[in-house]
């Protein structure tokens, strides 16, 4: 037995189409095509094989930010060009902060307060 992949996040979001400009507009991933399920939601591609699910939900209280909280993380070509990218739409929560290994790290908050990593290697 053994775990083969990462094959996608999911996250609950009160607001389908917010979350989707977030993460297509701002993020810049490619929203591709979701199965007819019986709930509303969007998938988006995560890199070479990975996504990211936003389901629909009623009544969601959004997150309070916290750069510890849970999150996943995006590893991008050039932080810098990144920071100054997001900041135009007021997301960061944290960063950039540096690693104890060198890496560089970034915090953002999508409109629900999921917490998204964007990430240089050391």
């Amino acid at each position: 037995m053994q775990t083969l992949e990462l094959n996608h996040v999911a996250i609950v979001t009160s607001d389908v189409e917010k979350s989707c400009r977030f993460y297509r507009d701002v993020l810049r991933l490619e929203q591709i095509p979701r199965p007819a399920f019986s709930f509303p939601g969007a998938w988006f591609r995560l890199g070479a094989a990975q996504e990211l699910h936003i389901i629909g939900g009623e009544g969601i209280e959004p997150a309070v930010p916290r750069a510890r909280g849970n999150h996943f993380a995006l590893r991008v070509d050039d932080l810098e060009v990144w920071r100054q990218y997001v900041q135009k739409f007021g997301v960061i929560v944290r960063g950039p902060i540096t690693r104890p290994d060198g890496a560089l790290q970034l915090f953002i908050a999508d409109p629900d307060g999921h917490l998204v990593e964007l990430f240089t290697g050391p």
